[in-house]
C-alpha cells in the first residue's frame, strides 16, 4: 500500500499533517507478567473489527529475582517480542499505538533501564500503568465488546496480579488490582511443576490473604453477573468445555474437577486435558487456586469468559484521546481525573486556572509554529494545574509535597509513566534547578518546567495581569523574557524575582534566561 498523508485523526490538530500507511487502524500492546499482546483494530461509528492480533508467551513476571530486579534472560525475551511486534507495526504513526505495561514492570526495581531499551526496539512510547488504571481500561474493553446494564464483577487475572471491577453499563463504579497472579503463585507454590495438595491449599491461603480486604468491597449483593477476562479464565474455560465439563462457564465444581485432574498428573508433563495450551500448564496451578478462592470467597456460582480485555479498552481509550485532541469541545479522558485531584486536595482552581493559561501562552510563543496542542501543552497544563495539590499536606515545601502525590496517586487516564513526568514538571516549579539534574537533557521538559515557574512568578501575588504582558522568544542557547519597563518598574518585587530566576537558569540551567525590559 502506497503512503498516504493524514490529519484525520491525528491527535496533533487539524492540519498537522502525519505520514501513515493505515490511517483508519489503531493498535495496542499489553505487557502482561505472562504473555505479550499486540491487537490491531479498526473503529468506525463504535464498531470494533479486528484486523491482527498477535501473543507471544514471554514470562516476564517469572524474571524477577530476589532483590526484584528483572533479569537479562527476562529482559532478552520481551526485548525480542518487542522487535516482532515493531515488524508488524511498520508503517504505523505514533498517534495511533500505544503500549502499556502492567505489575511485573510496576514491580521491577530496574524498570527504567528495561523501558529504555524496550522504547528503542518498539519505535514506540510503553506506558508502565497503575493497577487501579490497569482496572479501569480492562472494564473499558469489557463494557464496550460486551454491553450490558446489570451491575457486573469483571475479574482478570494476570501474570502478578489480579483486578476487580464493579460497574454498570459503561461505568466503573470501583476498581482495584491485588498483588497475586498466576505466575507468581505458581513459581511459589507449584515449583519444578508438580502438583500437590499441600500446594493447592498454601496457594489459596495465600490468594484469600491477598483478596479478603476486597470482600466488602466487592460483596455479591453488588452484582447481578460475574465476568472473566483475559488468559488464566479462558484457559480455565476452554478446558471446561473441551472435558465436556460445563459450557465453558466457570463454577466451584469444574474447577475442583479441574484441581483434581492436576493432583492426578502429578505435574505439569503429565498433564494432558483437551483445550489445554501447552503455554498455559506452567501458570495453570495458580490460575486454578485464584479463581477457586474467588469462587468461594465471593459466592461466584458461575463466571463467563468475558470479551473484552486490557488490549481492547486500551484502544477504546486511545480512540477517546484522538477525538478529544481532533475535536476541542470533546473533553481529553485525564481532564476529568485533573479535576476530581484539585476537588479532593482543595485546589484553589481560580489561581490555578490562572496559571495554567499563562503557561500554556509561554508555551504556545516558544513554539516555532504557535501551537497549543499536542501532548506536551496538555501535560503541562495540568502540571499547572495540580502544582499546588501539595499544599493540602503542608505549605511549607508544598512543591515537593505535589511532586509527591502526583507520583504516588491513582488518576484515570494517566499511566505511572505520565504522572512521573508531571511529578517532576511540579517539583521544579520553585527554587534551584539542581534538583532536575538528572532531566536537563530533556528540552521538552525543561521548556514545560520554564513556561511553568515563569507562570508562577509572574502570578505570584496571586492577581490577574494582561494576557500580553509578557513576550518570550527560545533561542539555540538562550531564552529571552521582555516586559515594558513601566510595568517593571511599578512590580519591583516581581522583577526581582524573574531576575533570581535568570541567575538559577544561568547557574545550573540547560540554557541561559535573559530578563529585558522593554519602553
Amino acid at each position: 500500500m502506497d503512503n498516504v498523508t493524514t490529519a484525520k485523526t491525528t491527535p496533533n490538530g487539524p492540519g498537522h499533517l502525519e505520514t501513515t500507511r493505515f490511517p483508519h487502524l489503531l493498535a495496542s500492546i499489553d505487557m502482561g507478567s505472562n504473555s505479550f499482546r499486540l491487537e490491531i483494530a479498526e473503529l468506525n461509528k463504535g464498531r470494533y473489527k479486528r484486523i491482527d492480533y498477535l501473543k507471544e508467551t514471554v514470562r516476564l513476571g517469572a524474571g524477577l529475582d530476589a532483590h526484584g530486579l528483572l533479569t537479562e534472560e527476562a529482559t532478552q525475551r520481551g526485548l525480542a517480542c518487542l522487535a516482532r511486534f515493531a515488524q508488524r507495526l511498520k508503517g504505523f504513526a505514533s498517534w495511533q499505538v500505544r503500549a502499556v505495561a502492567t505489575q511485573t514492570l510496576r514491580e521491577a526495581r530496574n524498570r527504567d533501564a528495561f523501558l529504555a531499551r524496550a522504547d528503542r526496539v518498539l519505535g514506540h512510547p510503553i506506558e508502565v500503568i497503575a493497577g487501579r488504571e490497569e482496572a479501569r481500561l480492562i472494564y473499558q474493553g469489557v463494557a464496550r465488546l460486551q454491553p450490558s446494564e446489570l451491575p457486573r464483577l469483571v475479574i482478570d487475572i494476570g501474570g502478578r496480579s489480579t483486578e476487580m471491577i464493579l460497574g454498570r453499563g459503561r461505568l466503573p463504579q470501583r476498581a482495584e488490582s491485588f498483588g497475586v497472579g498466576s505466575v507468581s503463585l505458581s513459581m511459589t507454590h507449584f515449583p519444578d511443576g508438580r502438583f500437590t495438595a499441600e500446594g493447592f491449599r498454601a496457594a489459596q491461603v495465600a490468594a484469600g490473604a491477598e483478596l479478603e480486604e476486597a470482600l466488602t468491597l466487592f460483596s455479591r449483593a453488588q452484582w447481578q453477573e460475574a465476568l472473566g477476562s483475559s488468559g488464566t479464565v479462558g484457559a480455565v474455560s476452554q478446558l471446561l468445555e473441551a472435558s465436556g465439563i460445563t459450557d465453558g462457564s466457570i463454577t466451584p465444581e469444574g474447577l475442583r474437577w479441574c484441581i483434581e485432574r492436576c493432583l492426578q498428573a502429578g505435574s505439569i508433563d503429565e498433564l494432558n486435558l483437551p483445550g489445554l495450551k501447552q503455554d498455559r500448564k506452567a501458570v495453570l496451578g495458580g490460575g486454578l487456586s485464584i479463581l477457586y478462592t474467588l469462587a468461594m470467597q465471593f459466592d461466584i456460582e458461575i463466571m463467563r469468559p468475558a470479551r473484552g480485555a486490557l488490549r481492547q479498552g486500551v484502544i477504546f481509550d486511545l480512540e477517546e484521546r484522538i477525538e478529544a485532541a481532533r475535536n476541542h469541545r470533546l473533553p481529553d479522558p485525564r481532564d476529568a481525573a485533573v479535576r476530581e485531584l484539585q476537588q479532593r486536595f482543595r485546589v484553589d482552581t481560580g489561581h490555578a486556572d490562572r496559571i495554567r493559561e499563562r503557561a500554556l501562552h509561554l508555551w504556545s510563543a516558544m513554539q516555532s509554529n504557535n501551537r497549543l496542542d499536542g501532548e506536551a501543552a496538555r501535560e503541562l497544563g495540568w502540571a499547572s494545574s495540580l502544582h499546588e495539590i501539595g499544599m493540602m499536606v503542608s505549605h511549607h515545601d508544598h512543591h515537593r509535597h505535589s511532586s509527591y502525590l502526583l507520583g504516588h496517586v491513582d488518576a484515570a487516564g494517566f499511566s505511572q509513566s505520565q504522572l512521573r513526568r508531571l511529578a517532576t514538571m511540579v517539583l521544579g516549579q520553585r527554587g534551584e534547578l539542581i534538583k532536575l539534574a538528572e532531566h536537563m537533557h530533556d528540552k521538552a521538559l525543561m521548556s514545560q518546567v520554564l513556561c511553568l515557574r515563569l507562570a508562577i512568578i509572574l502570578h505570584h501575588a496571586r492577581m490577574d495581569l494582561p494576557t500580553k504582558l509578557v513576550q518570550i522568544q527560545k533561542g539555540r542557547t538562550r531564552t529571552r523574557v521582555s516586559l515594558p519597563k513601566r510595568w517593571a518598574d511599578q512590580h519591583p518585587r516581581t522583577l526581582h524575582l524573574l531576575q533570581e530566576e535568570a541567575r538559577r537558569w544561568e547557574t545550573h540551567g540547560p540554557s541561559g534566561l535573559d530578563i529585558q525590559l522593554s519602553s
